[in-house]
């Protein structure tokens, strides 16, 4: 997937951009460490497993850029940043995720993140948007096609609920008895999630939530069936 960027910006001081690297899965931290100290111009100051930790390194270390992975035990990577920024409103960071979709992006948006990146993005790619975060500028996926930037389309709260309870394959009574509404509720809620998403059906409308970021795996998993 493409990335709107800047053109290379070098730090205006001389000095190495610092990073916090934040990711539960060890080898994929020690790959980014390993990228990094290829950069002349970056340093690794700490590494995180989790959200909780991420927070308590950069309170820390203060670094220049966060890469900030979504995904993580405990507090995930959506609570750090929220946390992060709520300590320091200057924080730069950038999400990792292995997700494009959409409602991902516009969520990181919202906490105050400066970019979002694939963890499949080539190392030059990841340097470019680190030093223009770093510069203060964005990194944001383009508008795909899917509507990245739409507001008019999107689920309320409760549609969100509904639709994860369908993806975990629940049906309209049981989805009903669990939210504490009746079926017809339930189905009236489908009625208007159908045409939110351009979906045909219920598997329809769980896979395009799915390839957006509305609905996240890893929460899927999680949920007890």
């Amino acid at each position: 997937m493409p990335y709107h960027h800047q053109p290379e910006t070098k730090p205006a001081n001389g000095l190495p951009i610092r990073i916090l690297i934040a990711d539960d899965h060890q080898l994929l931290r020690e790959g980014l460490q390993a990228v990094i100290a290829k950069a002349a111009d970056m340093t690794l100051v700490a590494t995180a497993s989790s959200g909780e930790e991420a927070v308590e390194k950069f309170k820390a270390t203060i670094p220049d850029v966060t890469l900030m992975d979504v995904r993580m035990p405990g507090m995930d990577g959506l609570g750090a940043i929220e946390a992060i920024r709520a300590f320091n409103s200057n924080a730069k960071i950038i999400a990792l995720s292995t997700y494009a979709g959409d409602a991902l992006v516009r969520s990181v948006q919202r906490l105050g993140a400066r970019g979002y990146l694939l963890k499949s993005m080539l190392a030059e790619k990841m340097f470019t948007a680190i030093r223009d975060v770093h510069a203060g500028c964005m990194c944001w996926p383009p508008d795909d096609g899917r509507g990245m930037m739409r507001t008019k389309d999107e689920l309320s709260p409760r549609e969100r609920e509904v639709i994860h309870f369908v993806a975990c394959g629940g049906t309209n009574k049981e989805i009903g008895l669990h939210l504490g509404i009746t079926e017809e509720t339930v189905k009236g809620y489908m009625r208007s999630i159908l045409p939110k998403l351009g979906a045909s059906d219920r598997a329809n409308a769980v896979a395009i939530s799915l390839q957006r970021g509305i609905l996240n795996a890893w929460e899927l998993e999680a949920t007890p069936r």
